[in-house]
């Protein structure tokens, strides 16, 4: 990464949240709570679903996948930030920006595959309920899980690699809260016109396809569920909004920041916080709250773990 005069951009600065001490002690606390809860509640997710014999479907193994790949997106970002509140010089090393963007867009393509399989999952289990547990094979799982990691490393290997040798000519000022794709392009010394176009259509167009893909998807089956068994309409809503308030909230922040990524979007930073520290906070409390089952287990481990303890 050198400049056109030969030196070496060695960190970028990143702007957050401005403010006086007591703004930024504010978010300190704010955001150190939720990322302590984020990690705590998908842990317990994913303890429960490993740990309790009940939570054997393939519901439950997505669900514990999911919890873990939020936790890994959340931690990707979300402690450098909060330390950064309370630090006078905010920044990042050249490569320490790579890497964190490396495996933000990992997990994130990885998530979003898995929420796409989650759909499969929901449609094989509402529409064909008796040849569930025969499609949904813990080997047709396995498979699912590794193609979401797999789809996850090509897109972010796709854009990092175009990434990675771009050379800097001293405007090395990231106006957000960590590293991100558009906003680190933009400070290239060379055009970026077609590096721009395909983080677009590899983020932010293929962001909003599959989420467009997937309220179809909900669509489809709640319309085959009112067909063939209207009495099951209320249960499959019921079932299905949980997984699209999750899907909503993952896609829209990743569609408004991509889909548009050279604009006053991707340095949004209240959508920058929403996608990598809410959303995934938000994930487990939408499943557990929501799911009478998952509650059970979790109040039987907790009370297993009291009388050992």
């Amino acid at each position: 990464m050198d400049y056109e005069n030969g030196s070496t951009v060695t960190e970028f600065i990143l702007v957050g949240f401005s403010g006086d001490w007591q703004i930024q002690t504010f978010f300190f606390v704010t955001f150190s709570l939720i990322y302590g809860a984020t990690v705590v509640g998908n842990i317990l997710i994913v303890v429960t679903v490993a740990a309790n014999s009940t939570l054997r479907s393939p519901m439950y193994f997505l669900l514990g996948n999911l919890s873990f790949l939020d936790m890994c997106l959340s931690t990707v970002t979300t402690p450098k930030m909060i330390r950064d509140l309370l630090a006078e010089h905010r920044s990042i090393s050249a490569w320490g920006c790579m890497v964190q963007m490396f495996f933000m867009h990992f997990f994130g393509g990885a998530e979003m595959t898995l929420l796409i399989v989650m759909a499969f999952d929901r449609y094989v289990a509402i529409c064909k309920p008796l040849h569930y547990r025969i499609i949904m094979s813990h080997r047709l799982l396995n498979t699912f899980v590794i193609l979401s990691w797999t789809i996850g490393f090509i897109h972010t290997m796709s854009q990092m690699v175009l990434t990675v040798n771009l050379p800097f000519c001293g405007h090395n000022i990231i106006n957000n809260i960590f590293c991100d794709l558009p906003l680190v392009i933009k400070l290239a010394c060379i055009e970026t016109n077609t590096l721009e176009l395909f983080v677009i259509a590899d983020s932010g167009l293929l962001s909003f396809i599959c989420f467009i893909l997937l309220l179809v998807s909900y669509t489809v089956i709640l319309v085959t569920v009112k067909h063939k068994s209207p009495g099951r309409l209320s249960k499959a809503l019921s079932t299905l909004s949980a997984h699209i308030i999750v899907v909503t909230l993952f896609f829209g922040p990743c569609i408004f920041i991509y889909a548009w990524p050279f604009s006053r979007f991707a340095s949004n930073k209240v959508l920058a916080v929403f996608y990598t520290v809410i959303t995934p906070l938000l994930n487990p409390i939408i499943y557990t709250l929501r799911n009478q089952e998952m509650k059970k287990a979790m109040r039987k481990l907790w009370i297993k773990q009291g009388s050992f303890v």
